[in-house]
């Protein structure tokens, strides 16, 4: 059994989590670079929760900007063992309208410019990342939403543009055609490092407008998408508030394999690594570290 402690990575228009008691901002020092901000330790009933800015409280970060290999290694160090993203998107379909939730099962990642891996200089490692999302968190916020009567729809594909400018109609319309459900500029590449740091992942994505593909509704602009972005974001925090309040204190090993997601996926040996580089995966990689010391 693992004792969990639950990660949240806040998105644009979630800054702050007034829902954590004795909390407390404690900076954490990454050896991949600077982290958003400082992350909020907290507990929400008995679970301790761990909380993260995406783009700082400031939001200071464009999405091309963030260090998501930083946020993920400093999650880890915390000893974060699920994480909950909350992310603001935009629609790409008429039945998911502005105001809607949707449970992330699939990406497809159109980014051009980001660190995508911990691995690849000095070592290499291929992770599994056919179901990107753990199936157990989806379940545990479908029953959450479902309860509370919130509009949402429990599956669907989040396709992931660089930004920060918003799409063009003839990009909107090609991600419609190819069946993407939502688009957004920040959730790659997070959830394939939180697969290889081996914490499972799951997405619960905020629609704050039509994208531009919409015949009926005007371009994106930042001042429609923040009115939506409001709203959802305080229905987000209730949602996430009684996730954490009914989220199990110790649990089983995730069935989408994300706990041990490095197990022979690693084909580098860590060992040959120097000190100094070795030290980077102290947390990413620390269970396998651990078991080699221990042989």
């Amino acid at each position: 059994m693992i004792k969990t402690k639950l990660g949240i990575i806040g998105g644009s228009g979630l800054y702050q989590f007034p829902q954590l008691k004795d909390a407390e901002w404690v900076n954490i020092q990454s050896p991949w670079g600077e982290v958003s901000d400082d992350l909020l330790f907290g507990k929400i009933s008995d679970l301790e929760v761990v909380f993260l800015p995406r783009h700082g409280r400031k939001h200071h970060l464009s999405p091309s900007y963030i260090n998501y290999r930083a946020n993920i290694d400093a999650l880890k160090q915390a000893g974060v063992t699920d994480i909950i993203s909350v992310s603001a998107c935009g629609s790409l379909r008429e039945d998911l309208p502005p105001g809607a939730f949707l449970l992330v099962d699939q990406f497809i990642d159109m980014t051009k410019s980001r660190s995508k891996s911990f691995f690849g200089d000095g070592i290499v490692a291929h992770v599994s990342f056919a179901e990107p999302v753990s199936q157990r968190l989806l379940g545990q916020l479908s029953a959450v939403m479902t309860s509370r009567q919130i509009q949402y729809q429990a599956k669907g594909t989040y396709v992931c543009i660089e930004g920060p400018q918003f799409s063009t109609k003839a990009e909107s319309q090609l991600y419609r055609s190819w069946g993407c459900d939502v688009i957004g500029m920040t959730n790659l590449p997070e959830v394939q490092l939180a697969r290889e740091a081996e914490i499972p992942y799951a997405t619960l994505a905020m629609v704050t407008d039509y994208d531009c593909w919409h015949p009926d509704h005007d371009a994106v602009t930042v001042e429609q998408v923040s009115k939506i972005m409001a709203q959802n974001t305080l229905v987000a925090k209730e949602i996430i508030a009684e996730f954490a309040i009914k989220f199990p204190q110790h649990r089983e090993a995730c069935s989408s394999g994300a706990d041990t997601a490095l197990d022979g996926a690693i084909m580098s040996s860590l060992q040959s690594l120097a000190m100094e580089e070795l030290e980077k995966f102290t947390a990413i990689a620390g269970r396998l570290l651990n078991e080699q010391e221990g042989k």
